[in-house]
């Protein structure tokens, strides 16, 4: 198994909580009818880089514990699964990682084709092909929820790959951002760069900070901005402080702020320990605001945030804060 597991780090562990507090909340309130009946026709998952679903000691990768959770979540009776209107595509560009995860979805779920949702699996490079997949499975004009959580490189062109996502309704990306990764490459591959923030011009200033910890936070502000120019007002960012002292980013997208309360400051934890994680909404006119969401569990999304025309950031956002201050 040699380059094809390895081990739960800390910080990913801590992005894997609240990836499942995120999804916990985000499957109901896209999938269940609203007050007035209304269902949408179709939702679609994207993992791009989707790894081989297990770690070297036997945790789960994000693939596994996604469909897990969502075949078992507690509102699944009332989510309407059906194969035509869940879509969760996985990509994964390694050849014995794709196929590891191929044997780790069949073994623990059984036949794919016989669920009641699509799990569509393509190996190859997420930049290529997530756009491709969107387009069969019939993604476009419903929502989406696109996570590219990479090294921390991005490794996705903000043209047209994001920006597509963004243009979509009631579409929303995770983006992993490591500043550091930027920080320590900007002289090798520029054209990568440019590709990831849309133009050098974007980027360039960034590289000439003197400070490591201002450069991080101009190499943030950059993304941000690309995010922003793509399509995606507002962005909710969560940092990560592993024990090596890096920040990794990460970066959500999304185009409606509805329902943000965030009014408690929590600053991230240096530690060997587990990574802890804090929020920051982003948007052009508001000033910044904090929240802690670390949590162990969560409920339904209760009826009176599932309302039709809110994307999802900002409701799940909200319920996230309330049930943390009732906790």
């Amino acid at each position: 198994m040699a380059g094809v597991l390895w081990k739960l780090e800390p910080a990913t562990a801590a992005k894997h909580r609240l990836y499942k507090r995120y999804l916990d909340a985000w499957w109901p309130k896209m999938l269940q009818p609203t007050a007035e009946g209304y269902r949408r026709p179709r939702v679609t998952y994207v993992d791009a880089f989707a790894g081989p679903g297990r770690y070297l000691r036997g945790e789960e990768g994000s693939p596994v514990f996604v469909l897990d959770r969502l075949l078992h979540h507690r509102a699944a009776d009332r989510m309407l699964l059906t194969r035509d209107r869940v879509k969760l595509i996985f990509v994964e560009k390694d050849k014995a990682r794709f196929e590891h995860l191929q044997g780790e979805l069949t073994a623990r779920f059984g036949d794919l084709a016989a669920l009641p949702v699509t799990v569509v699996l393509r190996r190859g490079e997420a930049a290529a092909l997530t756009l491709q997949l969107l387009g069969e499975t019939g993604a476009w004009e419903h929502p989406i929820l696109a996570v590219f959580d990479s090294w921390g490189n991005v490794n996705v062109p903000l043209n047209p790959v994001i920006a597509q996502i963004a243009r979509n309704p009631s579409s929303e990306v995770v983006v992993t951002f490591g500043p550091n990764w930027f920080n320590r490459r900007e002289s090798e591959d520029p054209d990568q760069f440019d590709a990831v923030f849309g133009g050098r011009r974007f980027w360039q200033e960034a590289s000439q900070g003197d400070r490591p910890s201002d450069r991080w936070q101009t190499w943030l502000n950059a993304y941000r901005s690309a995010l922003r120019r793509a399509g995606f007002t507002f962005q909710l960012q969560f940092k990560v402080v592993p024990g090596s002292g890096q920040p990794l980013y990460l970066v959500f997208g999304t185009k409606h702020r509805s329902g943000v309360e965030a009014r408690s400051s929590m600053s991230s934890m240096r530690s060997s320990k587990p990574a802890r994680m804090a929020m920051k909404l982003s948007t052009r006119a508001s000033t910044n605001r904090w929240v802690s969401q670390m949590g162990s569990s969560a409920d339904l999304v209760p009826a009176s945030y599932l309302r039709r025309t809110a994307d999802t950031a900002g409701i799940v956002s909200r319920w996230m804060v309330t049930r943390k201050r009732s906790e």
